[in-house]
Formats: structure tokens, sequence, C-alpha cells
């Protein structure tokens, strides 16, 4: 009998979480407590309703987001625009542990996965495993370790019909380099992709599976947090 299991890919959003230097740090704070509350002498003397609330504020891209094409492109779609059918499909994860910390994952690389796995691409949300989430978070090193993903192998991607992919960490490129041929070859073949996805390592041999992380609907959005999650069959 087959059981099914959700796996949450999703990083928890806590305030000043690890962000480039581009970005202003975030903010995720009680703004009134259920003690405070009292003070509004809510519901009835026999019965009162306290509540609380939380403020959050932050850019698209810090934590577990997608990057909407508008990101990448002026003219791309905005997040809120994107079709929202993108954002959930089959899926399979592709070990990339052994890529180095600062290394390329090459169009060889995905091809050598892809039989590992055992799952023909054709339209798949493809997530790619390098185990740096768990070997550095939350020290902000994670910020410069992640290996890019070439130019090439976004390619094969598009070639194999996948217009979303996702990573570990905060990007699919290296940022300090300042050169992004990843977002820079997903713009010009419009594909894109998720980045800073957690526990990817859980899904390494999981063959295909469900995969969901839909962007909140924020109007002319560059990109948004998700809550993404996989959904196997054992």
């Amino acid at each position: 009998i087959m059981s099914r299991r959700v796996i949450d890919l999703t990083l928890e959003i806590t305030s000043n979480m690890p962000a480039q230097d581009a970005f202003p740090g975030n903010i995720y704070v009680q703004l009134v407590s259920h003690e405070e509350s009292r003070r509004t002498e809510s519901g009835t003397p026999e019965d009162p309703f306290t509540s609380t609330w939380n403020y959050i504020g932050m850019v698209e891209h810090i934590g577990t987001h997608v990057d909407a094409f508008f990101h990448m492109n002026p003219k791309g779609l905005s997040v809120d625009r994107m079709p929202l059918d993108m954002f959930f499909g089959k899926a399979v994860c592709f070990d990339m542990t052994h890529i180095p910390e600062r290394g390329e994952i090459t169009a060889e690389d995905m091809e050598k996965a892809q039989e590992a796995t055992g799952v023909k691409v054709d339209g798949h949300i493809v997530l790619l495993a390098t185990g740096i989430h768990d070997k550095y978070f939350p020290d902000k090193k994670i910020l410069s370790v992640n290996p890019e993903i070439t130019p090439e192998a976004v390619k094969w991607l598009a070639d194999h019909n996948s217009r979303l992919h996702g990573v570990e960490g905060p990007s699919t490129d290296i940022m300090d380099l300042n050169l992004f041929p990843s977002h820079r070859a997903c713009r010009n073949l419009g594909i894109t992709h998720y980045e800073w996805l957690i526990n990817l390592t859980e899904l390494i041999g999981k063959g295909e599976f469900m995969f969901y992380g839909a962007p909140l609907k924020l109007k002319d959005g560059s990109g948004s947090p998700v809550r993404a999650y996989a959904v196997i069959e054992e």
C-alpha cells in the first residue's frame, strides 16, 4: 500500500534573515500580543476575546521565493500575471551534492543526474540538491558558497520543457561575481526558478513527485515568497 508524505521545502521566516547586501534586512515582529489586546475589551465580560498580530516587511527575494519573469526582463510578466499553473506540477530532484562550493552545474551534470533518477524530464520542475543549506545555514557564508548553473545547463532545462527549477541557497548564480549568467540565460529562454529551498536532499532518489510553490498575488511583483513543499508516494 502506497502512503503519501509531505516534505516542507520552505525556510522559516524570521527577522533579519540572511540576505545579499543589496537587500535591506527583513522585519517580522509581533505588534500586539494577546495580553495587550485585552485593552480593546472585545467579546463579552463572561467570554473576553483576545487576539494577536504580527508585522512583516521584506524584499520579495529573501528566504524561499520564486523569481518572476519581470525580475530579469523589463518586458517580462510580473508575478501576479504569471500563469498560476506554472507553480505546481510533476517534479524531480537531481543529486548535485558532488558539485564543489562555488562550482558549476553543467549540462553534462544535468544529463547524468537525469539518468540516475530514472525520470525523463519533460515539463518537470527540476530541483537541484547541493547540501549547502544543511551545511551552512544560518551562517552568512551561505551567501557566497552556492554553485552556479551554467547557461548550457539552463538551456538543457528549457530544451526539456522545464520552465521552473529550484536551488538551495540565495541564488542560481554566485552573487559576488556580479555576472549572473544563469539569470541572464533564464531571461533569454523565458524560464525562471525558485531560490532558497530547503530539505532537497530528502528528495534524492524519490523519482517523480508533485511540487507546489504558489506565490503571493503581488501587484507588479518581481518575485514572491512561497510556501514550497513536495508530496511523494512511498
